[in-house]
């Protein structure tokens, strides 16, 4: 426990330094956060249809290349950093798809359910720019609740990492989480 600990310590440390202009800071961090960033990127992929043009490997070095260009970020610890990650991953893959002009919103779109167990489901399909879609209306609608989806759905993080990065209570994440699946499931269907 007390090593883990230690990592996500490095890994803040390393997040200031690199904000405080230390450039060579971004390359050590990498060995203490690709796992999770492979995590995550195997979250968004799986997500995808099966010969999509990008692998893992692509979507998290693409996701390093955005990150090297942002400088003014307010870091503040690990999670901020990963939920910035998965934020990135799923504008990629939103934009990639935009780009191959995928069906907008009711264009024949299946369902998306936002359960977890979809995390292990291989039966469930999304269609990335209808969840994107929805997700900037619930931004509009509600900010936060629209955070926490971020967050959990797409970046994987736990309730206690999502209250952490969003500065509430854990049971402020769970509330939000549950009323925000239950607007977009609303908002989807609708499409």
């Amino acid at each position: 426990m007390m090593a883990a600990k230690d990592g996500s310590l490095e890994v803040t440390h390393l997040l200031l330094a690199w904000k405080g202009g230390d450039e060579s800071a971004l390359e050590k961090l990498v060995p203490y956060v690709y796992e999770e960033l492979r995590r995550i990127a195997k979250r968004h992929m799986w997500r995808e249809r099966p010969d999509h043009s990008l692998q893992t490997s692509a979507l998290i070095n693409e996701a390093y290349l955005r990150l090297v260009d942002l400088r003014n970020i307010q870091w503040q610890d690990r999670a901020h950093f990963f939920a910035l990650c998965a934020r990135l991953m799923r504008r990629i893959l939103v934009d990639l798809a935009r780009a191959r002009h995928y069906a907008k919103r009711g264009g024949g779109a299946q369902p998306v359910s936002l359960d977890e167990s979809m995390v292990v489901s291989p039966e469930h399909s999304t269609d990335l720019v209808a969840v994107d879609d929805a997700l900037k209306t619930l931004t509009k609608v509600d900010a936060r609740k629209a955070e926490v989806v971020e967050l959990r759905f797409f970046g994987g993080l736990t309730v206690e990492e999502s209250a952490e990065v969003l500065k509430v209570s854990p049971e402020t994440v769970r509330r939000d989480w549950k009323l925000a699946k239950v607007w977009l499931l609303r908002e989807l269907s609708e499409g």
